[in-house]
Formats: structure tokens, sequence, C-alpha cells
């Protein structure tokens, strides 16, 4: 299950269909305990039946984000996706999720807690670009 307070419009959740196979679905609306989608059962489950989907490398790839190259000095495990001419988001890979990190004078940094979910790192990106491009 998902919290409401979780989730916004444009983020990517899943259910268990009819077969029990996870099927995983934009959120196009949130009311009143239930997620929408046109191509949902009845376009819409209530938010017991919606499931946070797991944050995997593949993910950051499909979305843009480039691992980074040893040959260059790189860290493989930390991804980056440039959204504008002079920034950058980072993203290192860790045991226990995605640590999001921050550009300083010493390097990347850490901030914040381990991402472990799509929504997270959609709701992040959005609250720091006001961009919602990560889409699936």
């Amino acid at each position: 299950m998902i919290e409401e307070t979780d989730i916004r419009i444009g983020n990517m959740v899943w259910y268990y269909d009819y077969n029990m196979i996870e099927t995983v679905f934009r959120v196009e609306g949130i009311a009143e305990g239930f997620v929408y989608n046109s191509g949902l059962p009845k376009s819409k489950l209530p938010l017991e039946k919606v499931h946070p989907l797991a944050l995997e490398a593949d993910h950051l790839l499909k979305f843009g984000f480039l691992p980074g190259e040893v040959e260059y000095g790189e860290d493989p495990d930390t991804y980056s996706y440039k959204y504008n001419r002079a920034d950058s988001v980072y993203i290192r890979e860790t045991n226990g999720g995605f640590q999001p990190l921050a550009a300083s004078k010493n390097g990347l940094v850490p901030y914040g807690r381990p991402l472990h979910h799509v929504h997270q790192l959609q709701n992040l990106f959005y609250d720091l670009t006001r961009d919602d491009v990560f889409t699936g």
C-alpha cells in the first residue's frame, strides 16, 4: 500500500491485476482514497491496492541517467542526469537504495535519505527542478 500524501499525479506505481501480475501504471488522479488511471479496471483503485514501484538501476538508465565512467575516474555506481546546461542530479547506488548526492567543493556528498521507490525519485526531481520528466 502507498500513502496518499506520498504520491502525486504522474507517479509510477503498481497493482496486482486479475491474473495476479504486477501491473505498472501512472497516476492520473488522486481523490478520496482512490488512485485514478483511465487504463485501470473501473478507472480507479483504492489506495490500499496500490503499491510503490521499487527503484532499480534500470529505471535510472531508462530515465536518461548515465553511470560514471571508470576510464574518466568516475564511480560507476554514481549516476548523473543533466537537466539544464549547468546543473545535474546525482544519485549513487548503495546497498540500501539510491543516495542523492550534491556537488560541493569536496566532490559529491550525500544529502537526504536514500531513495527506494520510483515515485520518490520522481517527486525529488520535480521538487528540485519543477520538471516532470520521468514518465516511464
